[in-house]
């Protein structure tokens, strides 16, 4: 017995040590599900195709991911949801267990009970990281959700003694805009269904295939267009939903399959038997979150137990999308509706480059090197096919959603770094042929003229984007030696100087003679029917990232640029019952919960205030993003708000998108190791660190001082070690100097 004991003793201690290291215990994807975060709540996979879960009654734009948490009911389980947009769509294909009478239609909030939607308590509802579960009241049945990257795998365990227990399949309802173009479900045999659902919604052609695949014998599957009950089980229809009745259910369980496909059935089928050919839904939950641990394993941190839940679920929300919209044999369907077989990269979808490109698509390059060129190969493949690289992609189609051209950074941004996994030649085309469009007031810029308020609608925020994206352009052309690119659009890159006006120091639109708008107020904010793009003045008067120092010039001295930056985060915002919605975590006129502005508390650096950086950076940890369920203080938006996070946590954050830089602010973690190629690391420890020691009194680098305010990113892939030194006050020395400052043309 002792020496059984011996033995014993170290293996518990093994595997205690092997669950207190397991990071995927800090992810909680109940975090941002309030409010107006919009996030995913549900079982899935990393970059996965399938995002597998509940859907409320729609009640409006916060359930923009078919999930709020202020809800208490949900109609159904569906395989695909966005998360964080401004936008409602997808939710394709769902099904709801339930048992008694069979009930046709969903149901109402207000009266359940004509429908088959069910009540639920948030405390008998489980959600981590590949795996969700919930209890439905209503039938007594358990639902657990795992997930591969293309199935969708439920297990519902029902009450002994249920009767007529049964699956709702809708075809019909998706979540927002979306609406069914066609539908098709045919029997294969008596465990397999197969079809298809078109759907046109914000993403315009949508078309998805499935196979579903039960583990109980089907006793009788009725098909219902519309509410018509068809003589048969091969129905193609707009409207299509289905009542699949059970023969047995041993153990009172019933286990459910369902494979995507955005090519064919017969791919869906192929992806079912790949990736999940087995019935064990333990195995899929472990293999699920095992996926997740691999890539939360790429930063390493230490921080009290709120800041872990914190950091790993904006980790998490930051690798929902870009989702994969190909299959296990690399088939997928282009932008041009054509199907493209075997592909040499895995075709992507989800491009919302309005807010990525600031900061996720940059902390992309550092965490997943080896998916980088999969992005810009997805992007150019999506150039030939449409004409013009995404804009907001979405399902194989294009969307025209927000402002600017911004694949163009990640694609410079990818160049600049090293990445060259794609073709450089047609990459270069097609950033140089965003340019050169006639939409939008484009070709008021392509003439080195301001836009027109009078004719183009939210001139000011359009120039302001389009100045950044030609500075990314002008760069790739310069690093190509194509001189004449680089000086013409060098001079692009200037235009925001149109715009301000040294009077009033803001950033206003300019009519076709020559004046500025009037009448004029800092505060208005027309929700997309202004100068601006959900925002103000106040905010949009800092969207030059690419060159600062030029903006700090428009206001004549430093000293006159402080000022005004301090007034941002002083002067309160005036709301207006046209006020944009997305306008949210409120400091002063600086909205944290708004993707334009995340750069700004960082700029105190570039003038040798390193200080009032740091007081903003803790001051927007405190106040907006918790371990709660209204952890967001804005949409989600498809991982930027909480790659605005993982950067400044941190201690780091890319102002310029696309120079290789990274601005220092104030580190929320005591230490950090970012896993990179070649089994190298980047390790970050910090020093006295505190709620009040949160300013930066000095930096070493591999063991030697390093007094800039800024690293490069060719630094931190080289490998090494940060420390920074916390104290409770200012540094008179730590990113004052002119010379340690960052600067807008630093060199990758």
């Amino acid at each position: 017995m002792k020496v059984g004991l011996l033995i014993l003793f170290p293996t518990i201690a093994h595997a205690q040590r092997q669950m207190a290291a397991k990071l995927t215990s800090f992810i909680d994807p109940i975090i941002g599900s309030a409010k107006h975060g919009h996030v995913f709540v549900g079982a899935n996979v990393p970059y996965g195709a399938v995002q597998l879960g509940p859907n409320n009654i729609f009640e409006g734009w916060d359930w923009c991911s078919g999930y709020n948490y202020s809800s208490n009911n949900i109609t159904g389980f569906a395989h695909t949801h966005l998360s964080g947009t401004g936008i409602g769509d997808l939710g394709d294909i769902s099904i709801m267990p339930a048992t008694g009478r069979v009930l046709l239609e969903k149901g109402k909030k207000d009266n359940l009970e004509l429908g088959y939607a069910s009540t639920f308590s948030h405390a008998k509802e489980v959600a981590k990281a590949g795996y969700y579960s919930v209890w439905l009241d209503r039938y007594d049945i358990k639902a657990e959700l795992t997930a591969t990257e293309r199935v969708g795998f439920h297990q519902y365990t029902f009450k002994p003694g249920s009767e007529n227990p049964h699956l709702m399949l809708d075809l019909i309802e998706g979540i927002g805009w979306d609406s069914p173009v066609a539908s098709s479900l045919k029997q294969l045999d008596a465990y397999t269904l197969v079809g298809y659902r078109n759907s046109k919604g914000w993403s315009a052609d949508q078309r998805l295939y499935f196979v579903i695949k039960l583990s109980q014998p089907i006793k009788s599957l009725k098909i219902y267009s519309g509410n018509q009950l068809q003589p048969n089980t091969d129905v193609q229809g707009k409207e299509l939903k289905a009542v699949i009745d059970l023969a047995r259910l041993p153990q009172h369980v019933l286990q459910v399959k369902v494979a995507l496909s955005p090519v064919s059935t017969d791919n869906a089928i192929l992806n079912l038997k790949t990736e999940l050919p087995g019935w064990d839904f333990k195995a899929t939950v472990k293999q699920a979150d095992a996926k997740w641990e691999k890539q939360l394993q790429k930063v390493k941190i230490e921080a009290n137990a709120a800041t872990k839940r914190v950091f790993y679920t904006a980790l998490y929300h930051t690798m929902v999308a870009p989702s994969l919209f190909n299959d296990v044999n690399r088939d997928y369907l282009g932008t041009d509706k054509k199907v493209y077989k075997n592909a040499n990269f895995n075709n992507l979808t989800t491009f919302s480059l309005w807010d990525t490109y600031r900061a996720a698509q940059p902390l992309f390059t550092i965490l997943h090197p080896e998916k980088v060129s999969d992005v810009i190969n997805t992007m150019l493949a999506i150039y030939k096919q449409q004409g013009k690289l995404p804009v907001w992609h979405l399902m194989g189609s294009e969307t025209n959603t927000m402002i600017g051209y911004h694949a163009v950074p990640v694609i410079v941004d990818a160049y600049l770094k090293g990445y060259r996994g794609f073709d450089v030649s047609l990459a270069y085309e097609a950033i140089k042929q965003s340019a050169m469009q006639k939409t939008e007031g484009i070709a008021y810029i392509q003439q080195l003229k301001y836009i027109p308020a009078d004719k183009v609608n939210e001139s000011v925020a359009k120039a302001l984007e389009y100045a950044i994206d030609d500075y990314c352009i002008a760069q790739m052309a310069l690093a190509l030696n194509k001189r004449e690119d680089y000086a013409y659009f060098s001079k692009r890159a200037k235009l925001y100087q149109e715009y301000f006006d040294p009077q009033t120091q803001f950033m206003r639109g300019k009519l076709a003679d020559g004046n500025w708008r009037t009448p004029f107020s800092p505060f208005a904010s027309k929700h997309r029917e202004d100068d601006y793009t959900e925002g103000n003045a106040w905010q949009y008067i800092w969207l030059v990232p690419h060159d600062v120092e030029g903006l700090v010039k428009l206001f004549g001295s430093e000293k006159s640029f402080v000022t005004k930056l301090d007034s941002l985060f002083s002067v309160p915002f005036q709301f207006s019952k046209e006020s944009s919605p997305d306008i949210s975590g409120l400091i002063g006129n600086y909205a944290q919960g708004n993707e334009p502005g995340h750069h700004i508390p960082y700029l105190y650096n570039y003038v040798g205030q390193p200080w009032k950086t740091a007081d903003l950076v803790r001051q927007i940890d405190r106040e907006f993003y918790t371990d709660k369920p209204d952890g967001l203080c804005g949409n989600e938006d498809v991982g930027q708000m909480s790659a605005w996070y993982v950067f400044s946590a941190m201690g780091f954050y890319p102002v310029n998108p696309a120079n290789g830089a990274y601005v220092f602010g104030s580190p929320l973690l005591n230490e950090a190791s970012i896993a990179l190629p070649g089994n190298k690391k980047f390790n970050i420890k910090v020093t006295n660190n505190s709620t009040v020691n949160k300013y930066i009194q000095k930096i070493t680098l591999n063991g030697k001082p390093y007094t800039k305010s800024y690293i490069l990113h060719k630094t931190i892939m080289a490998g090494g070690n940060l420390q920074f030194y916390m104290g409770s006050k200012p540094s008179p020395t730590f990113g004052v100097a002119v010379a340690d400052r960052p600067i807008s043309n630093l060199s990758h």
